[in-house]
């Protein structure tokens, strides 16, 4: 009679035993290898099978475990189905789950909050890079965190975009002896220290700032005296409309000037990545100094494209404001690297211009499509108003021909 393997993944909370039912506990008795953490493992100091230390490689355990033909207990922490390795060790092996509490659940039961409506994303093991426009507005915010990424660094980091209408509850070691509980203002937590096993529950307690897409062109911070280096809203709204950006898109706007554009941009793709270039260190300091302002942390670099996008990843579009004189290049680069079903658009201001990147797109079979975008304010006179007209632009958006439906 052919035996049939057995593995469990167990959760299990920082009380070690006591957070676990008996049947739990007799599984994990009764099984030949026990999977965990040096702390997890440290639970069970009378096991008899063999004890496996996981420290990194999750491929690698997988491999282990495949070529293993033992009854197998894994113990993680809390939910491993929530950002633990249970989502990965699914998909690769057959595997019995077994949750215990998440440590986002464990925290708002200490405030005796609901936590349905709370926006929950993690910088465990990852960026922390546009994780402001992620979580800016939201009410209730919870925030898995690790020895680096920790409430302190994350607080240095909101206060870089102002968020002081928050403030923290950190939960340290929860259910461990040495539980700690607090609330912290961001200074607060700024300058305190805490154990690396915690969550960060932010909460907000003042009105944020509100912007509306088609952010006005007077709020941005923006080159002086010659003032005016800019995608004015109106066009900045049809751009963006031309791109259709998703909310986990990858863009890329080149020539950002004061970063309109991008940080439009990047309040929509909150879940993706925007990237920007600009030649002139003037313009870009505009566009970091407004990133902060509408609380978006996108990557912007000094340089003139096409040099510096080969630091960039695919995007899925690209704006172009400006070429920089070195058009051909240019979309040679930005055509090749765009993804499948992607989109450029580039607004010219020139007849000269609108032929040349027409042509360039020809050669390299892109489809284009044109706007001509041609606005005017009114602007009182005598009692009387009367229009004043906005530059036209010339806006061109490419996608390859094969894309095409006829």
């Amino acid at each position: 009679m052919e035996l049939t393997q057995s593995i469990k993944l167990i959760g299990i909370g920082d009380n070690g035993q006591a957070s676990l039912l008996p049947q739990y506990i007799k599984w994990i008795e009764e099984s030949d290898v026990l999977i965990g953490g040096e702390r997890l493992l440290a639970f069970f100091p009378y096991y008899k099978g063999e004890k496996l230390v996981v420290k990194s490689g999750l491929k690698k355990l997988v491999e282990t475990i495949q070529n293993d033909t033992r009854n197998i207990v894994i113990l993680a922490s809390g939910d491993p189905l929530f950002y633990g390795l249970g989502g990965y060790l699914s998909k690769k092996i057959k595997i019995e789950v077994y949750p215990y509490l998440s440590s986002i659940q464990l925290a708002f039961s200490r405030i005796g909050e609901s936590w349905q409506d709370a926006y929950i994303t993690s910088v465990h093991g990852r960026s922390m890079k546009g994780l402001v426009q992620k979580i800016e507005g939201y009410d209730k915010i919870a925030i898995l965190t690790d020895s680096e990424n920790n409430p302190s660094t994350i607080a240095k980091y909101l206060l870089q975009f102002g968020m002081t209408e928050y403030k923290a509850f950190v939960a340290e070691n929860l259910q461990g002896n040495d539980e700690k509980t607090g609330w912290y203002s961001l200074e607060e937590m700024k300058n305190s220290d805490f154990s690396p096993l915690n969550v960060v529950i932010l909460k907000r307690i003042a009105p944020s700032p509100k912007w509306t897409f088609g952010i006005p062109d007077d709020e941005f911070s923006q080159r002086r005296p010659d003032k005016g280096l800019i995608t004015k809203k109106e066009i900045r709204v049809l751009s963006l409309q031309a791109l259709q950006l998703q909310r986990d898109s990858i863009m890329w706007d080149i020539g950002t000037c004061t970063g309109s554009v991008a940080i439009e941009a990047a309040r929509i793709a909150r879940d993706g990545q925007v990237f920007a270039i600009e030649k002139n260190e003037g313009d870009l300091a505009n566009c970091i100094e407004n990133q902060h302002k509408f609380r978006t942390d996108l990557t912007a670099i000094h340089g003139k494209a096409p040099e510096g996008l080969e630091t960039f990843p695919n995007p899925d579009a690209i704006f172009i404001g400006g070429t920089g004189g070195n058009m051909t290049d240019l979309l040679n680069v930005c055509c090749d690297r765009l993804k499948d079903g992607g989109r450029i658009v580039l607004n010219a201001a020139t007849i000269e211009n609108l032929y040349k990147a027409l042509e360039c797109f020809k050669e390299l079979n892109f489809h284009t499509s044109i706007l001509h975008a041609q606005l005017a304010h009114n602007k009182p006179i005598l009692g009387m108003n009367r229009f004043t007209p906005l530059n036209p632009i010339y806006m061109i958006t490419a996608t390859r021909k094969e894309e095409i439906n006829d």
